[in-house]
């Protein structure tokens, strides 16, 4: 009888020990696919193209990050948008209008609204809440996505957190740490968007999806699909590179 309870014991021991330890690395694996996909530093171009039951339009641009906390992109085309830019230091974010000649600073409340009319929204593209840092990592299950065994990690938000979503589910997989599929839900736990990422290549030296199509959960035939063209990781980039006025630099170098 002694036995079997202290066996037992060890059992219960283990299950609770590697539930705990599954928790623990859940945020490590969603770090790491964030760095694997920034690098210390980046820059890409890429198109975007948004899709609605009766119309389409499509925008090019220009992206340079440093860590987690500054980036720059720049719209080069179509005309009527071309060098309009957001800066993000920081927990701040600017928006620059060249045919105004005029800086807007996004608030926190805006960044959830909508990205030049598309699916994703300011926060998604700017990144002023960070997948790591603002949210609990917990692995809930496995899937294979696209012919890839990934882990299934629920977030949910900190306290306090600048995050508007009640929960997020990522599909991370198992082998390069690519994110495949993300799903966010609002507070009232209704899945509001579905992001899917696709076409995973050699862009920069990494293995990447090259494409990430936005779906919206409430509005039937719309969609916003991002294509990366080229990339560059771990290129030397100066702080002073993401600046109010170097924004206006090379938004006019467009």
């Amino acid at each position: 009888m002694k036995k079997n309870i202290v066996i037992a014991v060890i059992f219960i021991s283990l299950i609770i020990g590697k539930g705990y330890s599954y928790a623990e690395d859940a945020k490590e694996i969603v770090d790491k696919a964030d760095k694997h996909f920034r690098g210390n530093t980046s820059y890409s171009e890429m198109s975007m193209k948004i899709a609605r039951p009766d119309w389409s339009r499509e925008l090019g641009m220009k992206s340079w990050s440093k860590g987690r906390e500054l980036s720059l992109i720049i719209i080069t085309e179509p005309a009527r948008d071309k060098g309009t830019a957001f800066l993000k230091r920081g927990n701040e974010v600017w928006n620059w209008v060249p045919r105004v000649e005029k800086v807007i600073k996004i608030p926190p409340s805006m960044m959830q609204q909508s990205w030049m009319g598309s699916d994703f929204t300011n926060d998604d593209l700017v990144k002023e809440s960070s997948i790591v840092e603002d949210y609990s990592h917990e692995i809930v299950g496995d899937s294979v996505i696209q012919g890839r065994e990934c882990y299934k990690i629920k977030m949910t938000p900190k306290p306090e957190a600048p995050v508007v979503w009640d929960k997020v589910l990522l599909w991370v997989s198992k082998k390069h740490y690519l994110q495949m599929r993300g799903e966010y839900y609002n507070e009232d736990g209704e899945l509001e968007n579905t992001m899917i990422m696709t076409d995973v290549k050699t862009l920069g030296g990494r293995l990447i999806p090259a494409i990430m199509t936005m779906i919206p959960a409430d509005e039937p035939g719309n969609k916003t699909v991002i294509t990366i063209h080229e990339m560059q990781f771990n290129q030397p980039i100066n702080d002073s590179f993401f600046s109010e006025r170097n924004m206006k630099k090379m938004s006019s170098r467009i």
